[in-house]
């Protein structure tokens, strides 16, 4: 993987950690109703609002967009950037397991952008693994 390749994976998955946990954290009724946003709601069919798990779901991918953001200062690091891709893919993968095993409660079209959205975060997190591979000395790859 390239490190321009890395900057943009880094900083998609940070934008998703920033926009999910920041209003998870600080708006949490109004995204337990609203998330994604856009006129779609997902969360309601899951379960009664807990304020608890909202803050917390907040908090969580707070933690995770700090993570990126620390990294994509340090894009060049191999060791850090492959951390934060594993610790990414860890979540994402087993968000989306979760997340196709229940997607009766929702009609075709959420159906089908549930698995896409979140096929993508495995999609960003993965190739984060790769490192980069060997270049001229002022490759800016």
């Amino acid at each position: 993987m390239n490190t321009k390749l890395r900057y943009a994976s880094l900083g998609l998955l940070a934008a998703v950690g920033l926009y999910t946990g920041l209003w998870a954290y600080f708006a949490p009724t109004s995204w337990y109703a609203n998330f994604p946003g856009l006129g779609l709601s997902w969360l309601p069919q899951l379960g009664p609002y807990n304020e608890h798990l909202s803050k917390d779901a907040g908090a969580m991918f707070l933690a995770l967009a700090m993570l990126t953001l620390i990294t994509l200062s340090s894009v060049r690091n191999t060791r850090l950037v492959q951390t934060t891709g594993a610790v990414w893919l860890v979540f994402n993968v087993l968000h989306f397991i979760y997340h196709v095993q229940h997607l009766a409660m929702y009609n075709t079209r959420d159906q089908v952008l549930n698995v896409i959205f979140l096929a993508a975060l495995v999609l960003l997190a993965a190739p984060l693994l790769v490192p980069v591979l060997p270049g001229r000395p002022n490759d800016t790859r």
